[in-house]
């Protein structure tokens, strides 16, 4: 319980006294925009860092290097946990944003610090605002911001963290549309941090796997219309492949 504390403390803090420095990136944000969006990445890396450093978590990261970083690409995760954006946002080396749903915007503060690294909130309940949203999406990519998507919509709760939530083949309209590169992202043990001893935190060890990036049109034939199948396929396997190298990590 102490550590749920010190990092409800330390979210809690941060956010209060932020306060200022979102008034400051506000107006940095007028003149020059690329800086702001460099001061938030880092801010929020940081914290991010000292909240894995007081959860004890040891983060383990293979694939970095497929990361590109002269294009924005869009990242396909599987989504098992609240630590699975802790923990990948520390990895990433520009602009990049989450879609996530809409419900987030009601949190004050927080709602400002995810605009300001590039989020994107998503209505899953209605058709017309989460068009708007994928179309926002589009836009972000050809600016040169990458994102975050997690195709199962919510969290997987199922106790064999490989047996992934259907991914929706609507998810992948962004990389479709914006021709971008995709990269699947696995990420094995998120939840033993939190999720599986509410509401304690525990140490715990996660590894994050980034795949190789590929375009829509590189895939094969018969998974270019079924995208989304083919990530959940891809990532399955980068999962059991993870928990072989790595039996010490539990789902």
């Amino acid at each position: 319980m102490i550590r749920f504390l010190l990092v409800a403390i330390c979210v809690v803090g941060f956010l209060i006294l932020s306060i200022p420095v979102l008034i400051f990136e506000w107006l940095l944000g007028k003149k020059n925009p690329e800086a702001k969006d460099r001061h938030c990445r880092i801010i929020v890396q940081t914290v991010f860092r000292v909240i894995l450093f007081i959860s004890g978590t040891r983060l383990v990261v293979e694939g970095a290097e497929n990361i590109p970083e002269e294009e924005p690409v869009l990242f396909v995760g599987n989504h098992r946990s609240y630590f699975d954006i802790v923990t990948t946002y520390t990895v990433m080396k520009r602009k990049t944003g989450y879609i996530a749903k809409k419900e987030m915007l009601r949190y004050p503060l927080l709602n400002l610090w995810m605009l300001n690294i590039g989020c994107l909130f998503l209505d899953r309940k209605d058709l017309k605002a989460g068009l708007k949203t994928i179309l926002e999406a589009i836009g972000e990519i050809k600016k040169g911001n990458s994102l975050v998507i997690y195709p199962e919509g919510t969290r997987n709760r199922n106790e064999d963290g490989f047996s992934l939530l259907e991914y929706k083949e609507g998810s992948m309209k962004i990389a479709e549309k914006a021709k971008c590169l995709i990269l699947p992202m696995a990420e094995l043990g998120s939840a033993s941090v939190f999720e599986k001893h509410i509401p304690f935190i525990r140490p715990a060890t996660v590894v994050i796997r980034f795949g190789k990036p590929c375009r829509i049109a590189e895939l094969p034939e018969e998974y270019r219309k079924r995208s989304a199948l083919y990530m959940r396929g891809e990532i399955e396997r980068m999962l059991r492949e993870m928990q072989a190298a790595h039996p010490e990590v539990e789902m």
